[in-house]
């Protein structure tokens, strides 16, 4: 009898030991993220959120450069004095037959 009680003892105090180190380790790692957090903060990092913003932001101004890239090239096909072009020519030839 003296046996185990002297095993229930030590059982309890492992349990004891088990639930001390997992209240530890929880408490370091709280200050751990804490301390990341803090230096996160004060390295001015962009978050997800802005990270995003500024893709969809890049792509839609993105879009808007080819559409104008396109717009000066069509315009600087023009001549400079107003008269059609070959291709013009022939397009209105076309429908002034038709």
């Amino acid at each position: 009898m003296q046996q185990n009680r002297l095993f229930d003892d030590f059982a309890r105090l492992m349990t004891d030991a088990a639930g001390a180190a997992q209240g530890v380790r929880r408490e370091a790692e709280t200050v751990v993220k804490a301390q990341i957090e803090r230096m996160l903060r004060d390295m001015d990092v962009a978050t997800r959120e802005e990270v995003e913003v500024l893709r969809d932001l890049v792509a839609s101004l993105r879009a808007q450069n080819e559409a104008l890239a396109a717009r000066v090239a069509a315009l600087e096909a023009k001549p400079a004095d107003g008269t059609p072009t070959a291709g013009a020519k022939a397009a209105g030839a076309d429908t002034a037959t038709a």
